[in-house]
């Protein structure tokens, strides 16, 4: 099992980088903000989360 978190961590790519990118490409089909929102991931997912109607605050 760590054989596999350990080769995700070397390749960079984290969870919240792949949320992001998924909600950025549904919503923008742009390589450029996709790599951007990818860049800042989990900041990215929350605000997604906080804005949007029936997201975290109901």
């Amino acid at each position: 099992m760590s054989d596999h978190r350990g080769a995700a961590a070397k390749a960079g790519i984290s969870l919240g980088s792949a949320i992001a990118v998924a909600i950025s490409w549904s919503l923008h089909k742009s390589i450029i903000w996709a790599i951007v929102h990818g860049v800042f991931s989990w900041l990215y997912v929350l605000y997604y989360a906080f804005s949007r109607p029936g997201g975290l605050m109901g």
